[in-house]
């Protein structure tokens, strides 16, 4: 039970940082948090759909594709963890605004923080739905960490989102990608048991 309960606290804690490192940071600059906002960002730019809801129904789109490999369980708690995210993206966009923003500054907290949420929720064996299912999928079958198949498909979003938009935002979503991936990582690996010695 315990298990259970810090479990679903820490995928409730990752769609949170998630969403607000989305929300507050990325997309107000239109740069993609990945593969599934830059597919959101297309939404949102064509059919003016706001982009909490877009981000949902995109990853829920993806995640259908991995359901009868990755398992009910699974889908349930990557269910879970991008409703908090697309949920608090909406609080955010609807309650908080920011003057005077500055893009760097916007970039690199984003990042930060999406980079957060999505490790919190892959180290709980949970996807953070959209390209992160596919990401996990790989990382599963070849044993090796998350981030770098996640990088992979999310780049190949941003060529798509770049060429409609403006060429600039994959430059950021580059640096969004790079910083967040390396978080994705580094906390998916991270023993708190493991000794370090200094030589």
């Amino acid at each position: 039970m315990k298990t259970g309960i810090q479990k679903g606290g820490l995928v409730l804690l990752g769609g949170i940082f998630q969403g607000l490192g989305m929300g507050l940071f990325l997309f107000p600059q239109s740069i993609p948090s990945g593969g599934a906002g830059g597919l959101a960002i297309l939404l949102n730019y064509y059919f003016y759909i706001p982009m909490g809801p877009s981000l949902w129904i995109v990853n829920f789109v993806l995640l259908l594709a991995g359901i009868n490999y990755l398992g009910k369980r699974f889908a349930v708690w990557t269910v879970v963890g991008m409703t908090v995210a697309s949920l608090t993206i909406d609080v955010v966009e609807s309650f908080i605004y920011i003057t005077n923003r500055n893009l760097i500054i916007d970039l690199i907290f984003g990042s930060f923080f999406l980079g957060i949420g999505v490790g919190l929720l892959m180290r709980q064996g949970v996807s953070n739905g959209g390209m992160g299912v596919m990401a996990y999928m790989i990382a599963h079958r070849a044993n090796i960490l998350p981030g770098k198949p996640l990088f992979i498909f999310n780049c190949s979003i941003f060529f798509i989102t770049a060429a409609v938009i403006s060429w600039r935002i994959m430059i950021l979503a580059f640096i969004s990608q790079w910083i967040s991936t390396k978080l994705v990582d580094f906390i998916c690996n991270y023993d708190p048991y493991e000794t370090y010695t200094i030589e």
